[in-house]
């Protein structure tokens, strides 16, 4: 089959297209012809040789599809050659076919295109994941949620309006409308002041329940300034920086404040299974009236994989780049 492949780690040019053997479909699992799959950031850590797939997965790059089930494994009895899926991968998502277990796996709504659908997975699971499982978030509640025009910023902003809390974003000025467009109540430029400043004026200095963070450390002290008592950081990566100077922790004691960690790649597959199921039963009826929908910010033919890379470093995106498998 047709796939992408790395030619060594490095940058977007080490990106080909060439030839990689086929998967077969375990008993469990569905034979999918790929119309589409996204670009994650893990996409461009795994490139540069920084975020190996799990141990036993398939070493191609590409988290999410969206595609064409050709072959049912003998034990399937959810989906049927013909059906449409889509769902989260460990890996293999830029390839002409790609495995995934079939609990993973998703009905495509008919109001969603592939493109569309191929957006949603890893964004939307691992904004509910930091949301309702990490963030506990309920109704009422106030969330910060920065990189917010981000793929999972995008989804994260859509899924907290649905739980009826209150949405406050930092994004970059350019990206601003869009968050606002998506549902936050404030956004806040992070390159214009401190966005703690910001927080605490709009909060009345009470401050925020929840806050999602991708950027960590020259975040950090800022965060906890703006949780409120009990409150919960979650952190998703590290983009900024990995290490925080001359905290004082007397602070999280004082709030009694909960500091999580967590990635979704390196779950299990139960874990994973179980995320699905409560997402899709949660999202889906949102995802078929309109309420929620997938951000996609730019469709890519997959020859081209090397531009949406360079793109994604770019940071100009908002929402998901997307990749049609021809």
């Amino acid at each position: 089959m047709k796939a992408i492949l790395v030619k060594q780690p490095g940058g977007p040019e080490q990106l080909v297209l060439g030839e990689y053997e086929q998967p077969l479909p375990k008993p469990y699992e569905l034979l999918v012809r790929v119309h589409a799959t996204a670009l994650n950031r893990a996409d461009t850590l795994q490139r540069e040789g920084k975020y190996p797939p799990p141990k036993g997965e398939s070493p191609l790059l590409g988290l999410e599809i969206a595609g064409e089930v050709v072959e049912a494994g003998i034990n399937c009895t959810r989906f049927k050659e013909g059906d449409k899926v889509f769902g989260l991968l460990p890996g293999g998502g830029y390839a002409g076919y790609a495995v995934i277990h079939e609990e993973m796996a998703m009905a495509i709504p008919a109001n969603l295109s592939m493109e569309e659908a191929a957006a949603i997975p890893e964004v939307f699971l691992t904004a509910y994941q930091a949301l309702v499982w990490l963030g506990r978030l309920q109704a009422g509640e106030r969330v910060l949620l920065h990189a917010g025009a981000s793929g999972v910023g995008t989804a994260a902003i859509q899924l907290a309006r649905a739980l009826q809390a209150e949405v406050l974003v930092t994004a970059s000025e350019q990206k601003l409308k869009a968050c606002l467009d998506l549902g936050a109540h404030k956004a806040i430029n992070y390159k214009d002041v401190p966005f703690e400043d910001e927080v605490l004026a709009y909060t009345n200095s009470e401050g925020v329940d929840v806050i999602v963070d991708f950027i960590a450390g020259p975040y950090f002290k800022q965060n906890i300034e703006c949780l409120r008592l009990d409150g919960r950081l979650v952190l998703l990566a590290t983009m900024g920086g990995g290490k925080v100077e001359e905290f004082d922790l007397r602070r999280v004691l004082a709030k009694r404040l909960q500091v999580i960690g967590s990635t979704l790649r390196s779950r299990t597959r139960d874990y994973q299974i179980r995320l699905t199921k409560e997402m899709s039963a949660f999202a889906m009826p949102h995802f078929e009236s309109g309420a929620l929908k997938p951000v996609v910010d730019s469709v890519y033919d997959w020859q081209d994989v090397a531009e949406a890379h360079r793109y994604m470093e770019a940071n100009q995106n908002i929402g998901k780049i997307v990749l049609q498998i021809s």
